[in-house]
Order: C-alpha cells, then sequence, then structure tokens
C-alpha cells in the first residue's frame, strides 16, 4: 500500500434517490452533504426515472457545497470516487458519468466503489464516537434493498453467509406501513409508533428458510395483510385506535427474525464481532435489542452513527481511501452496474 499521508478525495453516491458528496481527508470527513428527492413520496416509492434527473439537477450544487464546507479547492483532490452499483441504473449513471468527466478533467484517478461494501465500511471512518471492528466481524446489513448477513475477512475480502430470498427488511417495513395508510418512507413512522405500543399486542408469524442465515420476510407481509383486512372488516377503526400496537407487533417480530439470524451465525462462524449497516440500522428497537444481545451472548457490537447509516457518500469515500492506498484505481471504460457482488 502507498504510504501517502495526506489524501483527499471526493466522493460521489448517487444509487437510489439521494444524491451525496462528501470530501474525506484520509479516513477523516470534511463535509458529508446529501440532497434528499421529495418528490417521491407522493408515489408511495421511489420513482428510477424522477430519481435519475433530479440527481442530475442536484450534483453540480451539492459538489459544490462539499467544497465550500470542506474548505478545499478541486484543485487540491487526489481522487475522485462514485458508487459503481448496486443501484437504479439511471441513477448510477449520473454519478459514474460525473465522476468520470470530474477525474478526467482534473487528470487524478478514479475509484469505483460497491455500495454494501460501503455500508459496511463506513465503520471505519475516523471519528471519536465511533469504534472500529477488529477483523474478522460479522456485519447485519439491512436496508430497503438488501438484507444479508457478511462475513468480514479484511477490507476487500467478504462473503455473504446469509440474504433475503424475496423482500428486504427496508421493504417490509414499507409496505406494512403502507396496509396502515402511513406515508413513504413508512420504516421510520412504524419505529416511531412503535415506541408507545405494546410489541406483545398481536402475534406474527416469523418464517422459515431452508438455511437457517437466510431470510424471508414476503410471508410475514401477506400475514399483516390478512390480519389487516379481518380486523378492519370487523372493526372498521382497528388501525386508528390500535396504530401504536399493531405498529410495536410489527416492529418486534422483524427484529426478532433478525438477530436470531445473527445470533445462528455468530455461532456457525465463532465470530463474536457483530456490527449493523445500511439504513433500517438507525432503528431504535433493532439498536437495543442489539446492545442486550451484547452482554447476553458476551459479544463486541458495533453500531454506526445515524448519519453513516442512510445512504451517503461519507461512506463511499471510506471505502476509496482504502482502494486508493491499495492502489485499486478505475479506467474510464468503467461502467455502473444496477446488480453487484462483493
Amino acid at each position: 500500500m502507498t504510504t501517502n499521508n495526506s489524501i483527499y478525495i471526493l466522493a460521489i453516491e448517487s444509487s437510489c434517490d439521494d444524491t451525496g458528496v462528501a470530501i474525506l481527508h484520509n479516513d477523516k470527513v470534511l463535509s458529508n452533504v446529501v440532497a434528499n428527492q421529495e418528490i417521491h413520496s407522493q408515489y408511495g416509492g421511489v420513482v428510477p426515472e424522477l430519481a435519475s434527473r433530479a440527481h442530475q439537477q442536484h450534483i453540480v450544487p451539492v459538489i459544490d457545497q462539499a467544497l465550500k464546507l470542506a474548505k478545499i479547492d478541486k484543485k487540491q483532490l487526489n481522487a475522485i470516487a462514485f458508487t459503481m452499483g448496486p443501484g437504479l441504473m439511471g441513477s448510477l449513471l449520473v454519478g459514474s458519468s460525473f465522476a468520470k468527466s470530474m477525474a478526467l478533467a482534473l487528470g487524478i484517478p478514479l475509484l469505483g466503489v460497491n455500495h454494501m461494501q460501503a455500508h459496511i465500511l463506513a465503520h471505519f471512518i475516523k471519528d471519536d464516537d465511533q469504534q472500529k471492528p477488529l477483523f474478522p466481524f460479522l456485519c447485519l446489513t439491512i436496508s430497503g434493498g438488501h438484507t444479508q448477513i457478511v462475513k468480514v475477512i479484511d477490507f476487500f475480502s467478504m462473503k455473504v453467509i446469509g440474504e433475503t430470498l424475496d423482500d428486504a427488511v427496508g421493504e417490509a417495513f414499507d409496505k406494512s406501513a403502507k396496509l396502515l395508510g402511513l406515508d413513504y418512507p413508512g420504516g421510520p413512522l412504524v419505529d416511531k409508533y412503535a415506541q408507545l405500543g405494546d410489541p406483545n399486542a398481536f402475534d406474527f408469524p416469523e418464517p422459515k428458510t431452508k438455511n437457517p442465515l437466510d431470510f424471508s420476510f414476503s410471508g410475514l407481509k401477506t400475514s399483516i395483510l390478512y390480519f389487516i383486512q379481518k380486523q378492519v372488516k370487523k372493526n372498521p377503526s382497528f388501525i386508528a385506535e390500535n396504530l401504536n400496537d399493531i405498529c410495536a407487533s410489527i416492529q418486534s417480530t422483524i427484529t426478532s427474525i433478525l438477530i436470531k439470524k445473527l445470533v445462528a451465525a455468530a455461532k456457525q462462524t465463532g465470530i463474536s464481532h457483530i456490527a449493523i449497516a445500511g439504513g433500517v440500522s438507525a432503528n431504535s428497537e433493532i439498536r437495543k435489542v442489539l446492545m442486550e444481545a451484547e452482554e447476553k451472548y458476551d459479544w463486541k457490537t458495533y453500531i454506526p452513527k445515524f448519519e453513516y447509516t442512510t445512504d451517503n457518500a461519507a461512506m463511499i469515500g471510506i471505502v476509496a481511501y482504502y482502494k486508493f492506498l491499495d492502489q485499486q484505481f478505475e479506467d474510464l471504460s468503467v461502467s455502473a452496474q444496477a446488480r453487484m457482488k462483493f
């Protein structure tokens, strides 16, 4: 690895509906700007074509703001990083095209980053309030599009040992919220109302899978749908009268599924260093239960700061930093990939 100890990287994240740009000096974040897209809430989900158009509108002002907040000039940059995949193809193309153009114009290296690897390595951002995991560790990566248990050997060696067979956990939260008439994105609202409810008020099944480390949420979603339909038929005001308890019961069931799989993975691998990552790792119940599991199972747990859980460019930048040290650069023929593995 190179020993250059003053590396400035501009990182771009555009995998879905948030336009993120960060400036890192080595492993320290100097700025981390995210432009959200409010337009999707009226459609109850992300509309790919609208997302890519919004990225085109946001990317220049977000880059400008990130450079100003970091108090550096673009001529000081040593590399440009971008999310290569996985994600929405139109959104990825905006970020990748701009990154390639900027790297070419400045005559500096280009670094492509796997979005899911970035969620995991966000734990390695230099921050006084955040501990870095020790290798090897297990990472429960949970978001709107992914649910995985990853065995992390080092920065560039990762293996998925469990994953969802259908819906991702974030999707399960959002679809459950939609059934309850809540706005999009519904996951944070389920969490909000759940904190006021009884998690044992209603029972929902925990689906079984052939591989004990795999997940399945489609059956749970269907059971919640039938439950709501049955109760509303008997009492049209059922949701309004029981919203907190319904949310608490749904959240408790999903959390139970996640933690049980994680316990099984820890036993199977003999690894006791456990991390979580991804947007759903911001969920208060999942964080609480994971901290309880730390004491119960003698784990060492790592929970990222909230700002590094949802899609952001700082996590892209930290992967790019380690790739820069290892001289893992891309040439300009590199292309975005809607589907991408470690």
